[in-house]
């Protein structure tokens, strides 16, 4: 449906005129080029079929609309607090009204499930930020000083028990002369 370098031009300039427009100031190293991912899904017939059910689904289905007869329209719906199925009669206005109020404004966009707005970033963004109330700073660990000068002592090199090194060497010598 669109060329994937310059889908990828137009999503990078609109999340950063958001983010302008919002205040936020980004890095001086922040990356100039995005990678994005695209692949092609033939015609397009299919792709469109499956984000329309996203973008573009109505308030109402369809098949909730139960009659429309002398002005009058039946529908059904899920109560948001019973969660129990209702069905409801209004006339023609009263309806395109309710319709009508779930409409956006212009300008704002159904779709908000990509990138960092995807729920699953948002999950993870949670995640973090609760461990990182809930988690104390860590504590320093103690320092050894040297006994002769005072100074805080650092680990140069570890050594493996000779012992243990020495016991490990017959094993291996053994499994090349077998």
């Amino acid at each position: 449906m669109f060329c994937h370098k310059a889908l990828a031009k137009v999503f990078r300039a609109k999340i950063l005129d958001g983010l302008r427009q919002a205040g936020i100031a980004l890095p001086a190293n922040y990356p100039a080029d995005w990678v994005v991912d695209c692949q092609a899904v033939g015609a397009g017939d299919k792709a469109l079929v499956y984000l329309g059910r996203y973008l573009y689904r109505g308030v109402l289905p369809e098949k909730h609309i139960l009659s429309n007869e002398n002005g009058q329209v039946t529908f059904r719906y899920q109560n948001g607090q019973t969660k129990q199925w209702q069905t409801r009669i209004l006339d023609g206005v009263s309806f395109l009204k309710l319709i009508l109020k779930h409409i956006l404004p212009k300008g704002f966009r159904r779709a908000r499930n990509y990138g960092f707005l995807h729920p699953n970033c948002k999950l993870v963004k949670w995640v973090q930020l609760i461990k990182r109330i809930a988690t104390p700073p860590p504590t320093p660990r103690p320092t050894i000083k040297c006994a002769c000068c005072q100074q805080p002592m650092r680990i140069l090199r570890t050594r493996v028990n000779t012992v243990w090194a020495h016991i490990m060497q017959q094993d291996k010598a053994r499994e090349t002369a077998m």
